[in-house]
């Protein structure tokens, strides 16, 4: 079976495809400046947005994974993730503190989604 590459860059790909899931590479947001609350806002539509390149959407995902900056920010990126879940099926989440690529990331995000 082959591989798909979605939005495939130098470095990575937004997701790989392979045997009916989507690897999602983990999902920054392009505007730095923004607050924890902003920035997981724009990783979230980047997700939706692979996710449909993918041919699925949030309501199919098995996992997700969320790294945060600090863990102070939790409420706030909760407050921002929790409008955005798809409620009738949740994914299997962790969540934990890590340091990022640089000060200004405050949150990632990755998962794996059914096709």
């Amino acid at each position: 079976m082959a591989i798909k590459r979605v939005r495939p860059g130098p470095r990575l790909s937004g997701a790989s495809i392979h045997h009916g899931l989507c690897w999602l590479a983990g999902q920054t947001a392009d505007d730095l400046t923004q607050d924890v609350k902003g920035q997981t806002k724009q990783i979230l539509d980047k997700i939706d947005a692979i996710l449909a390149e993918a041919g699925t959407d949030k309501k199919k995902l098995l996992t997700v994974q969320i790294w945060l900056s600090d863990m102070r920010f939790f409420a706030d990126m909760n407050s921002v993730y929790d409008q955005w879940n798809h409620k009738d099926s949740p994914p299997a989440r962790a969540t934990v503190e890590s340091r990022l690529a640089t000060p200004q990331h405050l949150v990632e995000i990755g998962g794996v989604a059914a096709i």
